[in-house]
């Protein structure tokens, strides 16, 4: 085949599999997670049940591709949020306060703990990891946070404490949360340096 006619045809699929968890995303924010059926994906993408099972063999497995689709999204804009930022802290702090915002979205929409758990997901909680660890370590070699504890133990306390299901439902409630584990990491004031 021309190169052109398979460039096309990548284009396309590309654009079906996009349509498709593009509807996915619209019904768990309308439904849940668990009110998502092959039916209505394939009403929301406009496709054919039978087109959008050449794409996706159950519900399951298109629920994990749009889950996959989001984290790789979410750890797009953490590295984004750090690379924006003016210094080390405030690349740490610009971090954190994104996390938190994307746990509580993620606990709101539903998502099942077991999708962030699969062996796929490994790769993507290895490149948190070392985001907020290198955040973490950065911030401290600049002065701006306690030493007495590794950047692996800080960065474990961080997660642990933001992505648990108990984050409040409230935007002060995560900031509240926010603060105390920036209290933990022993964020210095500007004027304490």
């Amino acid at each position: 085949m021309p190169k052109l006619w398979n460039t096309t045809i990548d284009t396309h699929r590309q654009a079906v599999r996009d349509a498709v968890l593009d509807a996915i995303g619209t019904l768990v924010e309308q439904k849940g997670i668990g009110g998502v059926t092959m039916s209505d994906v394939a009403l929301g993408a406009g496709i054919s049940r039978a087109t959008l099972y050449k794409y996706f063999a159950d519900v399951d497995t298109a629920l994990l591709a749009w889950h996959e689709r989001q984290v790789e999204q979410h750890l797009t804009h953490l590295e984004a949020a750090r690379a924006s930022a003016p210094d080390a802290l405030a690349g740490l702090l610009a971090v954190l306060t994104a996390y938190t915002r994307l746990q509580r979205g993620s606990h709101e929409a539903g998502v099942p703990s077991f999708l962030h758990q699969r062996s796929n997901m490994a790769p993507a909680h290895h490149r948190l990891l070392h985001l907020v660890r290198d955040c973490i370590a950065d911030a401290a070699a600049a002065g701006g946070l306690r030493t007495d504890y590794s950047a692996t133990e800080l960065t474990q306390y961080c997660l642990g404490t933001l992505s648990g299901a108990g984050l409040p439902a409230s935007s002060s409630g995560r900031e509240r949360y926010l603060e105390l584990v920036l209290d933990g990491l022993g964020v210095l004031a500007p004027d304490k340096r």
